[in-house]
């Protein structure tokens, strides 16, 4: 059996947890813990060290997807967790100015890591906004043959939608 370490990252609140459990046959492994602004107040929770899930694809091929933290401060885990994989999935809340603006800068920093396949997935996008797409591209600045993925983190056939561009991708540059 063939595994494929696949890392999911992303901006704080981008979905990344969400996107995991959505698809993992197995009882993700979260590091989730409460957060609050700076008033005080609640303020949701977070990654901070990593989520765990696995996938199987076929007979002979597996998925271990690991999420990273989305905020900078533990952008040592993002070196960590990248170790060894085999591609990445960018996800980006599109309809967040601050998400798309901390996405272009984890784009560089997980292109510059590591030379592997990547594919970037707008959460919030419906398949048919093309509209969408195009300006979360040109926001992004990334290259036309870079895959951009309409996606809904919280459902399974999206989530394996985005999986199966990635893995596609990957097949491409081994064979």
């Amino acid at each position: 059996m063939q595994s494929v370490k696949v890392v999911v990252t992303g901006p704080f609140n981008a979905g990344k947890t969400t996107f995991i459990k959505a698809v993992s046959e197995i009882t993700v492994l979260s590091t989730e813990r409460q957060v609050s602004d700076v008033s005080g107040e609640g303020g949701g929770e977070t990654t901070v060290a990593m989520d765990f899930g696995r996938i199987t694809v076929s007979d002979d091929v597996v998925l271990y997807l690991f999420g990273t933290p989305g905020q900078e401060r533990f952008s040592f885990m993002w070196e960590t967790l990248s170790e060894g994989m085999l591609g990445f999935v960018l996800l980006v809340d599109a309809k967040s100015s601050e998400s798309i603006s901390d996405a272009v800068g984890m784009i560089e920093f997980f292109t510059e890591m590591s030379d592997v396949p990547f594919v970037v997935a707008g959460n919030k996008v419906d398949a048919d906004d093309t509209a969408t797409l195009q300006d979360l591209r040109a926001k992004l600045g990334i290259a036309d043959e870079v895959p951009l993925l309409p996606c809904d983190a919280r459902d399974k056939d999206s989530v394996k939608a985005v999986l199966l561009g990635l893995l596609y991708r990957i097949l491409d540059t081994m064979g």
